[in-house]
């Protein structure tokens, strides 16, 4: 072992909730010192990669309502002390200026992640806080009062340790299940990660016909009582296997092997309007081959796709030959287009991560652990799971600016 370094606090991950975390500990008090230990070369390699390189960073409308996990309802206190307002005075005396776009998405107004991370590596340095990268951990152990962390080249010791390394999400930007590890260790019960934020791998024998394809659709989420777990409205992106786009993303936060994905191809129209508008293209295409119903509706692979969902393959056949059940078949396909889901795509494409450390395990008015007094857990390493728009990166920094006021 070449160094023994002892400090008040050791944050393990310099990610969004770490660095937030060492700063709100020094900020509340300059004399506590503090190190974060991070095993990538840099510190907030993920951080950069968030709102494709844009990083958005919180949203206007933020409740638990857009959250899954078990410390979704604890989270109402985290986000009632540090609702919007307050996150963006929070960045605002860092330097950093945003702008809200009409989704209710906030960005930093230079619209470039760097400058998020760049406010908070510059706090960090000013504030004085130990950022070590390049740390390979080997060992966690308590030994009394105080926590020893052993990496490759050096022990750390701490009267305070905060778990704050994120999930299994992005393994190619550092993610990994190691806090999960860390927190099984100190007694706590976790729930294995899973990928979401993410494609949807679904079962169809139409779905290569249509990959590259965009469609903006109303998406809905049904459950096997045919119940509708949760609807967007958004665009589409057909993959070979799978579906896209920020409206999927969001429902894979909730989906399970075994739902239905609907798409509403023509959310802004009833089905009786739909009706109306295919009897009339009938007619307008009369003497047309049937893959030419959806001319001006639908690219000609979509309008494929839709007919042979609808059980009509022979596009030899003439529109004027449909008959009215083939054509309420086709109306109701174009707006309840149906795909099995078979599962999340893998931890490669995930964003974010469903589960962590189980919720009331943690004291959510200071992030403390209810199991291991002086061992903290912030961000991804918790069992919470946000949609798109900012949540997931509101309550990293929600959760570790709880946790660093309380070291």
């Amino acid at each position: 072992m070449n160094n023994t370094y002892k400090f008040d606090a050791v944050i393990i991950g310099a990610g969004a909730s770490g660095l937030m975390c060492a700063i709100a500990a020094k900020e509340k008090n300059k004399n506590i010192s503090v190190a974060i230990l991070e095993k990538n070369d840099r510190v907030g390699k993920k951080l950069l990669s968030t709102g494709n390189g844009r990083c958005n960073l919180m949203h206007s409308d933020i409740s638990p309502d857009n959250y899954r996990g078990s410390f979704k309802e604890q989270s109402t206190y985290l986000f009632s002390k540090y609702d919007t307002n307050t996150l963006l005075e929070k960045f605002k005396k860092l330097g950093l200026l945003c702008f809200c776009d009409s989704e209710g998405r906030y960005y930093p107004l230079c619209r470039q992640a760097s400058a998020v991370l760049d406010v908070l590596r510059f706090a960090c340095e000013s504030l004085g806080v130990n950022i070590f990268c390049g740390q390979n951990i080997k060992s966690i152990k308590k030994a009394g009062k105080d926590f020893n962390i052993t990496t490759e080249n050096s022990m750390f010791i701490a009267d305070k340790l905060v778990i704050a390394n994120g999930s299994k999400a992005s393994p190619k930007l550092g993610g990994n299940a190691s806090s999960a590890d860390y927190l099984k260790n100190f007694g706590h019960r976790v729930i294995p990660y899973s990928p979401a934020l993410c494609p949807i791998e679904i079962k169809s024998d139409i779905i290569k016909s249509l990959k590259g394809i965009r469609a903006n659709a109303k998406v809905s989420l049904i459950d096997a009582n045919r119940r509708i777990i949760k609807s967007e409205i958004g665009e589409v992106q057909f993959g070979e296997k799978t579906l896209s786009g920020i409206c999927i993303f969001n429902l894979s936060v909730y989906a399970q092997k075994g739902n239905i994905i609907s798409l509403d191809l023509l959310s802004n129209l009833s089905y009786s309007q739909v009706s109306q508008l295919i009897s009339k293209h009938q007619k307008l295409y009369f003497n047309f081959t049937v893959d030419n119903l959806f001319t001006g509706i639908f690219t000609k692979r979509l309008g494929q796709a839709v007919l042979k969902s609808s059980n009509i393959s022979d596009f030899s056949r003439k529109s004027g030959e449909l008959t009215k059940e083939e054509l309420n078949n086709i109306a109701n396909t174009a707006k309840n287009m149906r795909f099995p889901v078979i599962q999340n795509c893998g931890f490669e494409q995930a964003q974010t991560a469903l589960g962590g450390v189980i919720g009331r395990e943690i004291n959510e008015k200071t992030m403390e652990s209810k199991i291991t007094k002086g061992l903290y857990v912030c961000g991804e390493a918790i069992d919470i799971c946000g949609e798109c728009g900012g949540y997931n990166l509101h309550f990293a920094f929600a959760s570790g600016l709880t946790a660093g006021e309380n070291l």
